[in-house]
């Protein structure tokens, strides 16, 4: 018998696998521009709170589909079993060649610049630290599920731990004149959510773990829900640091506010106390999406003959090994492409963005299916039906919108926009070839 995904997995672990996700190098780069498009501090703080209310109804409407089809392979397997084989094809080999690599190497990015300010190693540095991050934990995960869940708690910890720091020196810097200064006229509030929502991005990841969480018919519910109140609660206690160390004026005009929060009680030798923080933050990030990302290409190859030796599952360490490997490789070569171009990390948010909303509003609208098919009740089912997930859908709607929206004023997006949609357009023909 052929070796499968066993049930390892507990809540905390859900949990801090999402938060890992989820909690990542935006904390520490969008809050300036959420800022400089906010009018006021109290609107500064309601995007956060408001992102925080639209991914917790995304985080019910997964709870949903989770309880339904607790399989691993995530938002695969719901848009097999709604929009058909070709649609969970299309989709599989997007996240395999576009979304989860690409995200994978946009991360993978931050790391690399931030260690680069701790130990330079010339021009391209960023990049072979990138690489060597990619490298690293790709290892980790093929070694085993156990392995990379127990590195996920340890850095988990030590972020959290680094976060907690970074906002409790922000209040402690914190003067009248600072924590009370009035914002200047804001911006647009809606490009202000487009950051909000992209730093509270990965919450979704959790799906692909349905298949290997301990109950996970009864549990996915509190894994979900769990890791977001976690998150917008993190999110809230930082931003409110910044916030009070800064002031709204300050954290528009700052290029890097946790640094300069931190530069306000430690001095200089703070700026290198962030960078390994955010460095700690990347790798946290990485090696959840690198976890994640394997379980879809495994169900890819699966569920296709052209793709078999992809869907072996590795009983030494229960892990999906040749999945992990070639998403390994796929992101190791798009960091090398990323790194002829003036910024590795924007050219991989504009590769990836317009495709993942693309399939996160498809799979939104999978719920919609499966409530009009099925009479029989899963085990949990989304309160306030239809308003929540039709706000969910709406709002991956407009973040689809804005994604395409924003590139037609950045000329330089338009390359890595146009390769990624390009990549995700071959999948139709070689759907056609494979299903023969």
């Amino acid at each position: 018998m052929s070796a499968a995904p066993r049930p390892l997995l507990s809540v905390a672990d859900g949990v801090m696998l999402i938060c890992g996700m989820v909690i990542g190098a935006g904390i520490f780069k969008a809050p300036s521009v959420v800022a400089g498009n906010s009018g006021s501090g109290a609107e500064f703080i309601f995007a956060w709170i408001l992102g925080g209310a639209v991914s917790l109804c995304g985080a019910l409407v997964y709870a949903e589909l989770s309880s339904r089809y607790p399989e691993t392979g995530g938002e695969y397997a719901f848009l097999a079993r709604a929009w058909g084989s070709g649609a969970a094809f299309v989709f599989a080999w997007s996240r395999m060649t576009v979304i989860q690599t690409g995200a994978i190497a946009a991360v993978a990015f931050v790391f690399g610049d931030y260690a680069s300010q701790i130990v330079p190693l010339g021009s391209h540095g960023s990049a072979i630290y990138a690489a060597l991050g990619v490298v690293a934990l790709t290892a980790v995960n093929v070694v085993g599920t156990m392995q990379s869940k127990t590195l996920q708690k340890i850095m988990q910890v030590l972020l959290f731990a680094g976060l907690a720091f970074i906002a409790v020196g922000g209040f402690l810097a914190a003067g009248p004149t600072k924590a009370t200064a009035p914002g200047g006229p804001g911006g647009s509030f809606g490009l202000a959510m487009i950051f909000v929502l992209l730093t509270y991005g990965g919450w979704n990841e959790a799906a692909y773990l349905a298949g290997e969480v301990k109950d996970a018919r009864r549990n996915m519910l509190r894994v979900l829900v769990g890791g977001i109140l976690i998150v917008t609660a993190v999110y809230l206690v930082v931003n409110l640091g910044y916030l009070a160390a800064l002031g709204l004026e300050g954290m528009k005009s700052s290029k890097a506010v946790a640094a300069d929060v931190v530069r306000a009680v430690a001095g200089d030798i703070g700026a290198v106390l962030v960078s390994l923080i955010v460095c700690l933050a990347a790798a946290t990030t990485m090696n959840a999406a690198i976890f994640t990302g394997a379980r879809t290409t495994y169900a890819l190859g699966r569920d296709f003959a052209f793709f078999a030796r992809l869907g072996a599952w590795r009983e030494t360490g229960s892990t999906p090994a040749n999945a992990l490997l070639l998403q390994g490789a796929i992101a190791l070569g798009l960091v090398a492409a990323s790194s002829i171009t003036p910024d590795g990390f924007t050219a991989m948010v504009a590769y990836t963005s317009p495709v993942f909303w693309s399939f996160f509003l498809l799979t939104g609208l999978t719920l919609f299916v499966f409530r009009r098919r099925t009479t029989e009740p899963p085990p949990f089912r989304v309160p306030l039906y239809p308003i929540v997930p039709a706000a969910f859908v709406l709002a991956c709607g407009y973040m689809l919108y804005s994604s395409i929206n924003y590139v037609r004023f950045a000329v330089e997006f338009g390359v890595p926009v146009l390769t990624g949609l390009a990549i995700m357009l071959a999948g139709v023909p070689l759907y056609l070839v494979t299903r023969r």
